[in-house]
């Protein structure tokens, strides 16, 4: 396994995750989550739909094959909640920045002209590519990060022991490299990955109108 995927797996990497909960806030002020088993549902549904779609996403992006335009495009037509539209950018674009530091190259360069702010899976995919991974690590990353920055979320706000979330997330092992394997980078962007997740579209509008929140998403 590369260090470089280790890195771009990491929260501590500079890509402004930590600021964001991934839905957990807003579940957690629901009641839908409140201790570990409501943790571990919510984020076994959050892989099977947001978790699916970045990593089909990321894996496409990782091609380099595709028009940056048209990748966003995707990632719009997948993101129907306006507030999950501002947090995937917010979250692309301190990726891309940080990953030009990291890892300098002309797709990066590229991508931060035409896109400044892109999704990001998007980001994510092109940062893959210029650490040297492959399609299927890149989706791999993205599965991974669609309950890992969730989980650390979930110990901050409700105070819950983080050897047993991590071994919530260490649970999904099998599905994420499921999801990996599944990620079909060269097939048409339109029969991309596409699983609804109706309540985390409905929570990130509900939490995007909080005037005091502990998380930006």
């Amino acid at each position: 396994m590369r260090a470089s995927m280790l890195l771009l797996a990491d929260g501590r990497f500079p890509g402004g995750g930590h600021a964001h909960s991934g839905g957990v806030e807003a579940a957690v002020a629901a009641g839908s989550v409140f201790d570990l088993p409501s943790l571990e549902r919510f984020l076994a549904g959050r892989l099977s739909t947001a978790g699916v779609s970045a990593a089909g996403l990321a894996a496409a992006a990782c091609t380099l094959q595709h028009p940056w335009a048209l990748l966003d495009a995707e990632a719009d037509a997948r993101t129907p909640s306006p507030a999950q539209r501002a947090a995937s950018r917010a979250l692309g674009r301190g990726l891309l920045r940080a990953a030009r530091l990291a890892w300098p190259s002309s797709h990066l360069d590229t991508l931060a002209v035409e896109q400044p702010s892109p999704h990001h899976a998007i980001a994510l995919g092109a940062a893959s590519a210029a650490a040297g991974l492959s399609p299927a690590e890149a989706a791999s990353v993205a599965a991974y990060g669609s309950v890992s920055g969730p989980a650390s979320a979930g110990v901050r706000l409700l105070g819950l022991d983080p050897l047993a979330v991590a071994g919530i997330v260490a649970s999904f092992d099998d599905r994420i490299e499921q999801i990996a394997r599944a990620a079909r980078p060269d097939d048409p962007l339109d029969l991309l990955p596409s699983p609804a997740g109706p309540l985390l579209e409905i929570g990130a509008e509900l939490h995007a109108q909080w005037e005091v929140r502990l998380f930006a998403s």
